[in-house]
């Protein structure tokens, strides 16, 4: 895994002040070249040059269409459609909003049809938002100041007070993280996530123990749970077809049985709840 994110504090460092310098940005985060986007875009690279370069202003249309091709985030959208000099197209509100009460019953109701498995969500940050019955008992133990909001999942898996002290393939699950935050960093460039990225940095989790087996489907999450070892696969979900900013940065979690021990611990422990 290349841990080297200079280029990633950098880009997310410097501050554009017009549309061309955000889609430059965003066009080489992504790796492509002018001719690659306006291609995908269905424009002419002159025009995109003019663009970028400040010698031509896009329509609100083409700065969508845009930021469609390079697959910016919604947030980053509006940003872009300030920098060009219009409105906002994506409503960004609090989850507290009434408006968002639907989407909290939505979240809510996902999370208690995976019971008895345990899931959660959380935000673009990796702070938990929501949590079904399930995930209170592999807590555990965990020291109440990790556990105070907002509670962040990266943080509280590797920290020793966490579930880091649990996890019998701490060295290989925390790998398996890194490396997932490392290419929301790329994809992103989010100040917060680097930071939260060189903070896990330092935490003393062990080495990956050997590479990956070539028979293996997925990295499993070994938890340790009173004398026995609790083994998941875990999956992610997020919303098809957001229109809100806040919607759009909402990930699913959930950790499936990896085996039948598993599963039939955990059903006993629902059935206790």
């Amino acid at each position: 895994m290349n841990t080297n994110v200079s280029s990633i504090n950098a880009a997310a460092g410097a501050q554009p002040v017009r549309i061309g310098d955000y889609l430059r940005q965003w066009r080489q985060r992504r790796r492509l070249s002018q001719l690659d986007l306006a291609l995908d875009a269905e424009i002419s690279a002159r025009h995109l040059s003019f663009v970028e370069t400040g010698r031509a202003s896009p329509s609100r249309e083409m700065v969508l269409r845009l930021a469609e091709r390079l697959d910016v985030p919604l947030r980053e959208r509006n940003v872009l459609l300030v920098a060009a000099g219009f409105a906002p197209a994506f409503p960004q509100r609090s989850l507290d909003d009434p408006a968002l009460a639907s989407v909290r019953a939505a979240v809510d109701q996902v999370l208690a049809a995976h019971e008895p498995n345990p899931a959660l969500a959380v935000d673009r940050h990796w702070n938990l938002v929501s949590a079904n019955r399930m995930v209170a008992p592999m807590l555990d133990g965990v020291a109440p100041h990790l556990l105070a909001p907002p509670l962040n999942v990266l943080r509280l898996s590797f920290h020793s007070e966490g579930l880091a002290a649990r996890t019998a393939n701490l060295g290989e699950w925390c790998a398996h993280l890194l490396e997932r935050l490392h290419r929301q960093c790329e994809t992103s460039a989010d100040p917060k996530l680097i930071a939260l990225y060189e903070e896990l940095r330092t935490y003393p989790v062990p080495a990956r123990a050997a590479p990956i087996a070539p028979d293996a489907v997925a990295v499993p999450f070994r938890l340790r749970l009173g004398d026995e070892v609790l083994s998941f696969i875990s999956t992610t979900m997020v919303f098809g077809t957001p229109i809100d900013v806040t919607l759009s940065e909402i990930a699913i979690e959930t950790f499936f049985p990896a085996d039948a021990i598993t599963g039939t611990r955990l059903r006993e422990l629902v059935a206790r709840l």
